[in-house]
């Protein structure tokens, strides 16, 4: 599998989008902090909407809104700072394709991504039907057990995402 990774990076370095990011980041006066900024607080929006909505889903907050309105509200933030992050996380890998696929932990951090991704697409598909997890028991311990994943998901997608610049130290110790 890795590669793999190191090959896309391959297929990265050298590129126009490397050389593009570069530019930006080297040329542009103040962008490097700005474009962290803006990806530190795309995980504020997806950690927010996410806790929300696991945490209703729990029945831990906010039992007087419903599942659907919520849902409504939330998850355009999700998607929103999802999309964000992905042009922002997007200068910083391009710029340097070999530091990220090269490192365990950004590896973890697509591996803890992807299936959050996709479970927050089941809870928000089914979170539109209002009353779908109150339906039956085996569907009010299921969706208990979906949001207990999504936390546990999303919460391991950021640690590891928080860690990629740390990995450095660990696996290749001066």
């Amino acid at each position: 599998m890795n590669d793999f990774f190191l090959g896309l990076a391959g297929a990265i370095d050298g590129g126009a989008l490397q050389a593009a990011a570069l530019w930006t980041l080297r040329t542009v006066p103040g962008f490097p902090p700005i474009i962290q900024t803006v990806h530190i607080l795309g995980i504020a929006a997806v950690m927010g909407s996410v806790v929300m909505i696991n945490l209703r889903m729990l029945g831990l907050a906010l039992p007087s809104q419903s599942l659907a309105e919520m849902n409504g509200r939330l998850f355009p933030w999700l998607w929103w700072a999802l999309a964000s992050n992905l042009v922002s996380g997007g200068f910083f890998l391009f710029a340097r394709p070999f530091r990220y696929f090269d490192n365990p932990v950004f590896l973890w951090k697509l591996a803890f991504l992807v299936p959050a991704l996709l479970l927050s697409l089941v809870i928000w598909r089914l979170n539109r039907h209002e009353g779908f997890w109150t339906r039956s028991r085996w569907q009010s311990i299921s969706g208990k057990l979906l949001a207990l994943a999504s936390l546990a998901l999303w919460l391991m997608t950021a640690m590891a995402g928080r860690w990629i610049a740390y990995a450095e130290y660990l696996y290749y110790p001066a």
